[in-house]
C-alpha cells in the first residue's frame, strides 16, 4: 500500500515539476516574442535563456507555434492550466452578480488587469501574422474566443433584465472593447493608470449597457 502512495506521489510531483517548467519556459519565450518579434525569435534563442537544450522544448511543445500558444495561455492566464479565464472562479464571481452594474465593475476590473498581461504579446503576433502562420492561427484562436466571451457575457446580462440595449449589440461591443487596442492607446501610449482605465471602461459599459 505504501509504495502505491509513493509512487502516486512520486507521478503527481513529476507531473507537477514538468508543468513548472513549462510554464517557465513559456515565459522565457513570451519576453522574447515581445522582444525581438515572433518571427525574429528562434527555437535555439528561447532554449538559451531558459538554459534547456533545443531538443527539450520540441519535446515538451512539439512546435514553435504551440509554444507561442502556451506563452499566450500562461501570460493571460497567469498557469498554464487547461481553463479558460471565464471559467476560473473569480471571473464566475464577478458574473453571479445579480446587480448588472456591480457585474459590468467587477468584470470591467478583470479585463483591465488581463489587457496589461496580454497585450504586449498580443501585438507581436499582429505584427508576425502576415508571415507566420503561427501567429495568424494564434490570433484566429484569441478573435474566437474573445467572440465566445463578448456572446456569453452579452446573454447573461440580457437574462438580468437591466440590459438596455439588443443582447447581439452588447455583444459586439463588448467584443470590440476587450481586444487590448484601447488598452494600449490609453494606458501606455496616454499614460493612465490601470486604475483608471478599469473606472472609465465600467463607467462607458454602464452608460452603454444599463437601463436608465
Amino acid at each position: 500500500m505504501s509504495g502505491t502512495v509513493k509512487r502516486s506521489y512520486d507521478t503527481t510531483s513529476r507531473a507537477r515539476q514538468a508543468q513548472e517548467n513549462r510554464d517557465r519556459i513559456s515565459r522565457m519565450a513570451h519576453d522574447l516574442f515581445v522582444e525581438r518579434g515572433y518571427g525574429h525569435t528562434k527555437i535555439a534563442d528561447i532554449a538559451r535563456a531558459a538554459e534547456v537544450s533545443p531538443e527539450m522544448i520540441y519535446k515538451a511543445f512539439g512546435s514553435k507555434a504551440e509554444l507561442l500558444r502556451s506563452a499566450w495561455f500562461v501570460m493571460f492566464r497567469g498557469d498554464g492550466r487547461d481553463e479558460t479565464l471565464y471559467d476560473r472562479p473569480e471571473t464566475q464571481a464577478a458574473l453571479q452578480l445579480p446587480d448588472l452594474a456591480d457585474r459590468i465593475r467587477e468584470f470591467a476590473a478583470l479585463a483591465a488587469a488581463r489587457a496589461r498581461r496580454s497585450t504586449p504579446l498580443l501585438r507581436a503576433i499582429e505584427g508576425a501574422a502576415a508571415s507566420e502562420e503561427g501567429a495568424r492561427e494564434m490570433l484566429t484562436t484569441w478573435h474566437a474566443r474573445l467572440l465566445d466571451v463578448a456572446t456569453r457575457f452579452a446573454q447573461g446580462a440580457a437574462r438580468t433584465g437591466q440590459l438596455a440595449i439588443a443582447e447581439d449589440e452588447c455583444r459586439d461591443l463588448m467584443y470590440a472593447m476587450l481586444d487590448g487596442h484601447l488598452w494600449q492607446r490609453l494606458v501606455i501610449d496616454r499614460g493612465w493608470t490601470e486604475e483608471r482605465y478599469a473606472a472609465w471602461l465600467a463607467a462607458e459599459w454602464q452608460r452603454q449597457f444599463l437601463r436608465n
